[in-house]
């Protein structure tokens, strides 16, 4: 097994700058960085962190790593894994990765430290070496609402394909022709796999798809609001805008209201995530529910069987359309 002066001389540097990169030091330049991590990657180095976990002493503790502790999609699957942990006796230990990798392998790094009986991680679209290491080490560990191709992780999911054609259908039905879709990011599964379902449901419903109407955001605010001002900006605006995520929705509707429009009278809006807030605004919201909290509990029970020695098989669960009055077509 390589060792940490091995990875220092083929990164050509020294030991003491990789244990700065191994320990997430800041002073570390960002081509160093991934000049040692390439070194890891090509001589399979395992982190002294990995190394020093492969324990037999049971914790009774679960790691979490989630992609965005403000979103209330993650809120509620954490909301899950800790009921579901509890009731078999587990604690859950949570890290906020922030969709960035070099926070995910700081929290991976940490809760191994910690000595965690398995890990849950919703993994940022980054493969780095760490979390490759952990697979190739059978840590038990689950990847949860999001994959990686290339990796042979059991992992829980929802699948909002049907969903999305029955949203498609139901827009369809109202009149409308002209959808938008404001996507997650390509580099993610989630923004992969429902990119892919929406362009089937348009084709399946005989609806153009259109180029302008479509643009990928990050699953944030920011983005949520740009892209829909840009499509309100439009020649010929569309009639209704299916957001990727719930926070994507929030943008959106701050920039429609910022304009003074109305919905559905001026746009209709759709969104993927259904939140608790949706049935507060007005109209409220129509939206593709997935099953958050059941995600949640069917992980640790996935990650258990790997604790208990057990191999899992990966679980999907089907998301369901909420109609409600954001889509309604003006004197309907």
């Amino acid at each position: 097994m390589a060792r940490i002066k091995d990875v220092a001389a083929h990164a050509g540097v020294s030991v003491a700058t990789v244990s700065r990169v191994l320990n997430d030091n800041p002073s570390v330049t960002e081509e160093t960085r991934d000049r040692v991590y390439a070194a890891m990657k090509e001589l399979r180095y395992v982190p002294n962190a990995v190394a020093r976990s492969l324990r037999t002493e049971a914790t009774r503790t679960l790691g979490l790593i989630i992609g965005d502790i403000l979103n209330p999609f993650f809120t509620e699957l954490a909301r899950g894994v800790e009921d579901e942990a509890r009731q078999a006796g587990y604690t859950v230990i949570i890290g906020n990765a922030d969709e960035r990798a070099e926070e995910q392998d700081h929290y991976v790094r940490t809760l191994v430290e910690q000595r965690v009986d398995g890990l849950l991680i919703c993994p940022t679209a980054e493969v780095t070496p760490l979390v490759e290491e952990l697979v190739r080490t059978g840590r038990p560990l689950v990847f949860l609402d999001r994959t990686i191709s290339g990796l042979d992780v059991p992992s829980v999911r929802a699948d909002g394909a049907t969903a999305i054609a029955e949203l498609v259908a139901h827009l369809k039905s109202r009149g409308h022709r002209r959808i938008a879709f404001a996507s997650g990011p390509a580099t993610l599964s989630t923004g992969r796999e429902r990119t892919e379902a929406f362009a089937a449901a348009m084709a399946e419903a005989g609806l153009d798809l259109r180029a302008e109407y479509m643009a990928a955001g990050d699953f944030r605010e920011g983005s949520g609001r740009a892209i829909t001002a840009r499509l309100l900006d439009l020649p010929e605006p569309p009639e209704v805008i299916f957001f990727g995520d719930n926070l994507m929705t929030l943008g959106g509707l701050d920039e429609i209201r910022a304009r003074g429009l109305s919905i559905p009278g001026d746009v209709a809006v759709a969104s993927f995530d259904d939140v608790t807030w949706f049935v507060h605004v007005d109209p409220p919201i129509t939206a593709i529910a997935q099953p958050t909290a059941e995600m949640g509990r069917t992980a640790v029970r996935l990650l258990l069987q790997g604790v208990a020695g057990r191999s899992g098989q990966s679980v999907v669960l089907p998301a369901e359309l909420v109609v409600r009055r954001s889509c309604e077509r003006k004197g309907a």
